[in-house]
């Protein structure tokens, strides 16, 4: 039987930044049983990077691991090629295999940052679905009809609209759904937006006699700029950032998204982000000291305590007192373009990237805005892009 202090943890593994759960009642019977359950979480390699909003799922992971169930990490190389649309306003851009492999590169040294890998079972789907035939894949589809995969909002604003809306679109949650078959899940983890392709794990579980997993939906987490959080937006925190790049991004988000990542991106109790909660509330408590101490707990979550309170003091030195950071990098650019001296110094990558951000405003020369292309550095000078990165010219 399951140990009473376990209870606790339980009820929080099924509310902490959880949006639905099906079917609950079925759910906890199963944890409470004391079963090592099966615990499904797919990620596709559409990026190089992971970020938080994923953390937060790895979080949610964490939590099972530690009460002894079994994480079993699917990794879509078969489905990143093909691309989910799920929470895409048009269809998303098929990869190549060769790119897709070169995504998933640091995917298991990025996931071994919240996870103990060496107790998770890892699959990539490609073991099963590039297996699959017509036969079978049709057989698949029959369990599924139209209307049902076009009811979805993304999908049917964008059908609405005269959006194009692939077949393949309409294949990727069977081959989501398969996983789970493939791999005989108890539960699957995933944010709302996959709540069809989960719900389609189910569906095949079924056709194949198997027991239905249970699901588990976190809220979706928002990025920097207060939008859903997109590597293509840019509003991204990842894993593997530099922690004092962390730091800097989770002090620039709104206040107004602080709780939601206290509650998913950290595991600080929740009777003190009820306290949090209280103090923001009160005109006299300052926001950013809240925001310091979440910076601070995600950095550590991520890149180790030592790291955390370096980031701290850098953070306050370079902002708060906006002293130049100790470590400040130095380039040989005297004479150099702004644009070439951005490019060398690895602050961008590319002269067009430089050309906007100047264009932006982005840029600052000894604390003043670049205004033209045509701008020389000195030696002596520092070099400024937005808030956080500095170089010195020598």
């Amino acid at each position: 039987m399951i140990i009473k202090k376990n209870l606790g943890k339980i009820k929080e593994l099924l509310t902490r930044g959880v949006s639905e759960v099906v079917i609950l009642k079925d759910l906890k019977e199963k944890l409470l049983s004391g079963k090592s359950l099966r615990v499904k979480i797919g990620i596709d390699p559409t990026s190089t990077n992971v970020h938080i909003g994923r953390g937060a799922t790895l979080l949610k992971l964490r939590d099972f691991q530690e009460l002894g169930h079994k994480i079993v990490l699917i990794i879509g190389d078969f489905t990143g090629v093909i691309g989910d649309s799920s929470d895409k306003e048009q269809e998303r851009p098929a990869l190549s295999a060769e790119t897709v492999k070169n995504n998933m590169r640091t995917y298991i040294d990025q996931i071994s940052r919240i996870l103990d890998v060496s107790k998770i079972e890892i699959h990539y789907n490609s073991e099963w679905l590039s297996k699959l035939n017509y036969h079978e894949i049709s057989k698949q589809a029959n369990q599924f009809s139209l209307s049902e995969f076009m009811a979805r909002e993304n999908i049917k604003k964008r059908f609405e609209a005269g959006k194009r809306v692939s077949l393949c679109e309409v294949l990727y949650p069977l081959m989501q759904g398969y996983d789970s078959v493939a791999i005989k899940a108890d539960i699957e983890i995933g944010g709302t937006d996959q709540r069809f392709n989960m719900l389609a794990g189910r569906v095949l579980q079924k056709y194949y006699n198997q027991d239905l997993q249970n699901i588990i939906m976190l809220n979706l987490m928002l990025g920097t700029d207060g939008r859903k959080m997109s590597s293509s937006w840019g509003n991204t925190i990842n894993i593997m950032d530099d922690p004092k790049d962390m730091f800097g991004k989770v002090m620039s988000m709104p206040d107004h998204i602080m709780l939601d990542y206290f509650i998913s991106c950290t595991r600080v109790s929740l009777d003190k982000i009820k306290k949090y909660k209280t103090a923001l509330q009160d005109t006299k408590v300052n926001p950013k000291d809240i925001k310091m101490d979440l910076a601070y707990e995600i950095t550590k979550l991520f890149s180790g305590e030592l790291n955390a309170k370096q980031s701290q003091e850098y953070f306050i030195s370079t902002f708060q007192n906006k002293d130049l950071p100790a470590d400040i990098k130095e380039c040989k650019l005297n004479n150099k373009s702004i644009v070439d001296a951005l490019i060398i110094s690895g602050l961008v990558d590319s002269k067009s990237k430089a050309k906007t951000l100047i264009g932006q405003g982005g840029i600052k020369i000894d604390k003043q805005v670049v205004k033209s292309i045509d701008a020389l550095v000195k030696s002596g000078n520092v070099i400024q892009k937005g808030k956080r990165f500095f170089v010195k010219v020598i």
